[in-house]
């Protein structure tokens, strides 16, 4: 079995407690269902900055800035396709992207 990074891009954050237990609850059925082949479920990020080729710090994080991570595990980039399609960032205006983490 391959690795897959699955980066979250957007998403919108939730506006109170309720809608934010809401989440968390689509969230943890949704890792619930990915079973085992979840290595690290992963994180929400913060605001991120770029560093350019002169060395310098840029704020923003670029044109769409990444909002968390997980780390699967999938037989092929068709099936880890398909696990990113039940991902609840998907609801809420957000895309995954897709990488596989190559063994060095």
């Amino acid at each position: 079995m391959a690795k897959y990074l699955f980066v979250y891009h957007g998403g919108k954050m939730p506006v109170d407690a309720e809608e934010g237990k809401r989440a968390m609850a689509q969230w943890g059925a949704w890792f619930g269902s990915l079973g085992a082949s979840v290595i690290d479920g992963g994180n929400p990020l913060g605001k991120s900055s770029t560093v350019v080729a002169n060395g310098s710090l840029v704020d923003g994080g670029g044109a769409n800035p990444a909002s968390g991570y997980s780390l699967i595990e999938a037989a092929s980039l068709a099936d880890a396709h398909a696990k990113a399609k039940g991902c609840p960032i998907l609801n809420n205006g957000g895309s995954v992207e897709i990488a596989q983490a190559m063994d060095m």
